[in-house]
C-alpha cells in the first residue's frame, strides 16, 4: 500500500490515509487501497476500527481536484460510484468505525467521516462541502448523509453556501460527538475503541446492523429488524457468559473477555 497504512493494536485496527503532501486527498489509488484494506481486516480478532489522516493539518482535504478536472459526464459518474462503493462498504462494515478527524475534512473528507459510525475531532478540525464552488455537487454521499445526520435545513445551508465550519460548530449541530486538543485526539479515539472492543462483539455488530437497517425502514419494520437481531444474540457463548456473570452474586471470578461466538 502506498497511501493507506493499517496497524492493529490489541483488538483495534487503525487505518491512516497517508498522502500528506496532498493533504490526504482522495484519488482513485487511495480509494482502491482503502477498499483492499477493509477487505483485509481480520474480523475474528479486530472489534473496532479507527480511521484518521496522516500529519497534523488534514484528515482528508477532499477528492483530488486535479484528477476530477478533466472528467467527462460518464467518467464523473463512475468516479462518484467508486467513492460511494468504498464509503458504503465502510458504513455497513460489520464492526464499528470511529473517524478521528485531525484537521481538514472537506468534500470527500467530510463524506468519508460521515460514513463512519462515530466522529470525534481535534480542535483545529474544519468541515465542509465546498463542491458548488467548483461547479459540481457532493458526489460521495454528502447530499444524503449530511441531511440525515444534521437535518435537511442545516445540510442545505452548508451545501448551498459551500461554507466551512469549525470544530465547535460541528459539535453544536451534531456532526461530531466530541472535540479534543489535537495532541489528545488519537488517545481518545483508541480509548473509545477499546471500550467498544471489550463488549460482546456479536452484540455490538448486531446493534450496528439494527441501527443502520432500522434507519432505512419504517418503525413497524424497524422493530422487527431489532427483534430478529436481538434473538440472534441468544444461545451464543457471549450471551450465556455475560448473563451468568451478571447473575453471579459472588463475583469472585475474574471477568473473562468475550469470545466472539
Amino acid at each position: 500500500m502506498e497511501f493507506v497504512l493499517y496497524e492493529v493494536k490489541g483488538q483495534v485496527g487503525i487505518i491512516t490515509i497517508s498522502r500528506e503532501k496532498a493533504l490526504n486527498a482522495l484519488n482513485s489509488a487511495v480509494l482502491d487501497e482503502l477498499d483492499k484494506t477493509l477487505d483485509a481486516v481480520d474480523l475474528d480478532t479486530v472489534r473496532c476500527l479507527i480511521l484518521t489522516g496522516a500529519g497534523q493539518k488534514s484528515f482528508v482535504a477532499g477528492a483530488d481536484i486535479g484528477e476530477m478536472s478533466t472528467l467527462t459526464k460518464a467518467e464523473g459518474e463512475a468516479f462518484g460510484k467508486k467513492g460511494n462503493d468504498v464509503f458504503r462498504k465502510l458504513e455497513v462494515f460489520p464492526i464499528p468505525v470511529i473517524a478521528a478527524v485531525n484537521g481538514f475534512a472537506l468534500g470527500g473528507g467530510c463524506e468519508i467521516s460521515m460514513s463512519c459510525d462515530i466522529r470525534i475531532c481535534s480542535d483545529n478540525a474544519v468541515f465542509g462541502q465546498p463542491e458548488v464552488g467548483l461547479g459540481i455537487t457532493p458526489g460521495f454521499g454528502g447530499t444524503q448523509r449530511l441531511a440525515r445526520l444534521v437535518g435537511p435545513g442545516i445540510a442545505k445551508q452548508m451545501i448551498y453556501t459551500a461554507r466551512n465550519i469549525k470544530a465547535d460548530e460541528a459539535l453544536r449541530i451534531g456532526l461530531v460527538n466530541a472535540v479534543y486538543p489535537q495532541e489528545e485526539l488519537m488517545a481518545a479515539a483508541e480509548k473509545m475503541a477499546a471500550g467498544i472492543a471489550k463488549n460482546a462483539p456479536i452484540a455490538v455488530r448486531n446493534c450496528k446492523k439494527a441501527i443502520n437497517d432500522g434507519l432505512e425502514a419504517g418503525m413497524d419494520d424497524a422493530i422487527v429488524i431489532e427483534e430478529k437481531l436481538f434473538g440472534d444474540c441468544f444461545e451464543t457463548e457471549d450471551q450465556k457468559y455475560g448473563m451468568a456473570f451478571f447473575l453471579d452474586k459472588n463475583k469472585e471470578k475474574v471477568k473473562e473477555p468475550f469470545q466472539n461466538k
